[in-house]
């Protein structure tokens, strides 16, 4: 329909000829007389000259009535209300973890795990969560998770282990639609150590999870967790140090049953507070004089077997103990420790 078709009513007599438009509703028809009269769009019918079918009216009327549609009732409507997250008593202090669950903790040599991380407080954490490739880092996951919530981020098996040995977790937070005390930002850096994967201790009750879970804490009650690597001069110190100084942790050998083998984790992160300012040959002397301490200590102790853990990774650490054993302890045996036991990244040394 345009001006200056012709035009007759369909509810009333008359017509006249379209004399212009008001919306997109109303067309105004000027009769005989000059008058203009605004009528509804589906109430008319253009006609022509001599055309007086009125097929035209039925389909501008089923037009109008399309875009007449009356809005849906409230209930016809979709729900986009979303209930606020609830706060708890205590939450304003900032808990956070990832989880590792196994997903049959009944076949733990053979079960897949998932990935969660875990809010545990009143704000709202949006996190980037990355896994290590050399000297750079490849993204996992990010996303935002509600307070007192936890998010499912992967799935992975056995075979991933080796490239999760170094991870690293950066979140920021806030809250929505009102006031809250300004938090700083988080970053943490955690080894994953892959032994842990195949016994089934590791894997506790919680708080978060129906089922045992290997929690690491990221930050709780407002306290991140010790980073990887922190200050330089201080490490140097604990390297240097005299007797009356604070030492480097020492090595802990937990309580062992008679004919079990000794275990001694040389990764840095637990030999030393921080790795911060020393140099790779530094570190690296470091742990081979662990390790020859513990040869020393049990080396009238014929029999006994000793695992060393050194990890994958570029396999310096593992190279530079096989040759300490072809050349300063010749009369030793050693193996590849239990993979089922100890992942790829251990060494078994037999005291002879």
């Amino acid at each position: 329909m345009k001006i200056g078709d012709k035009v007759r009513f369909l509810s009333e007599v008359g017509g006249g000829r379209v004399a212009g438009f008001q919306g997109k509703n109303i067309v105004l028809v000027e009769d005989e007389d000059g008058f203009q009269v605004p009528m509804q769009l589906n109430e008319v019918v253009v006609i022509g000259e001599e055309n007086y079918d009125t097929s035209h009216a039925v389909e501008v009327k089923q037009q109008a009535s399309k875009q007449q549609a009356p809005e849906p009732e409230p209930a016809d409507r979709p729900i986009t209300f979303k209930v606020a997250p609830e706060e708890r008593k205590g939450g304003d202090q900032l808990s956070a973890y990832l989880a590792f669950v196994p997903m049959d903790v009944k076949e733990l040599t053979q079960t897949r795990f998932e990935t969660y991380f875990v809010n545990d407080s009143n704000y709202y954490m949006r996190f980037t969560y990355m896994m290590a490739e050399g000297a750079s880092w490849r993204l996992i996951a990010s996303a935002e998770v509600e307070p007192n919530t936890k998010l499912f981020l992967e799935e992975f098996g056995r075979e991933d282990l080796n490239q999760m040995e170094r991870v690293a977790v950066q979140l920021m937070v806030y809250k929505r639609e009102k006031p809250f005390m300004l938090k700083p930002a988080v970053d943490v850096q955690l080894r994953i150590d892959g032994v842990k994967f195949y016994k089934l201790h590791t894997f506790q009750e919680n708080d978060f999870f129906e089922q045992p879970a290997l929690v690491y804490t990221l930050i709780e009650n407002d306290k991140p967790v010790r980073p990887l690597v922190i200050d330089a001069q201080q490490m140097k110190a604990s390297m240097y140090q005299k007797d009356d100084e604070p030492k480097p942790r020492p090595v802990v050998t937990p309580a062992r049953k008679e004919g079990d083998p000794v275990v001694v984790d040389l990764h840095a992160s637990e030999l030393l507070d921080t790795t911060n300012g020393l140099s790779a040959t530094d570190i690296l002397n470091y742990q081979l004089d662990t390790m020859r301490k513990t040869l020393k200590e049990y080396e009238k102790k014929k029999g006994t077997k000793i695992i060393f853990i050194h990890g994958k990774g570029e396999g310096v650490l593992r190279k530079a103990i096989i040759n300490e054993l072809q050349y300063r302890y010749k009369s030793y045996t050693y193996q590849d420790a239990s993979f089922r036991e100890y992942g790829y990244g251990a060494t078994q040394v037999t005291i002879k």
